[in-house]
């Protein structure tokens, strides 16, 4: 579930908005009343959505979207003036006095949108080390060299070595190149 922070300059208006959300069956992870403590709650969550105001005390809307983590987007809730007065145009946003369908469902949108981003971040293979990737490249040359295959041929060979042994690529690429010393064929 992506985690939600509500924050305003005022307190109490962060908590109505909480309570507000909660009633509608979301969970919010916290309420802030400056950007330093909306700065220090996403540090200690995985991803979501900042609902804030236009400026806090330490900090303005454009700064705090600035230093949000990857994975939080911030919804903009402010008055029309102000928003029009404002570059809003890569931010989702609000205007105050909102109807409560209204920011239920662009909570919902942004809540589908974090899903689908968190989908696509667990489909990305984690970059390799590079001592990984010498590995890797060392299996790859021995294979070439003993067995007269080209480099592709070499990466396949460890790619279903990989997947029969159910481990990574670096760790069958090691087990090739401890089996250097010993005579084998392929």
């Amino acid at each position: 579930m992506a985690d939600i922070i509500v924050a305003f300059p005022k307190i109490q208006d962060a908590k109505n908005l909480r309570r507000l959300l909660m009633r509608n069956g979301y969970d919010v992870n916290a309420i802030c009343d400056s950007g330093a403590e909306v700065m220090e709650a996403v540090n200690r969550l995985d991803g979501g959505v900042v609902i804030a105001g236009y400026r806090f005390s330490d900090m303005h809307y454009v700064e705090l979207n600035e230093y949000l983590p990857k994975g939080f987007r911030l919804l903009l809730l402010a008055s029309p003036e102000k928003l029009a007065d404002s570059d809003v145009s890569d931010l989702i946003s609000l205007a105050m006095p909102f109807k409560v369908q209204d920011i239920l469902t662009t909570l919902d949108m942004m809540m589908a949108e974090y899903h689908r981003w968190k989908k696509k971040q667990k489909k990305k293979p984690k970059e390799r080390s590079e001592e990984q990737k010498k590995t890797i490249a060392a299996a790859k040359a021995l294979l070439m060299e003993r067995n007269q295959m080209t480099e592709e041929e070499a990466h396949r060979y460890i790619q279903k070595l990989s997947m029969d042994s159910g481990n990574g690529m670096a760790e069958a690429a090691g087990m090739i190149i401890e089996l250097n010393g010993k005579e084998w064929d392929i």
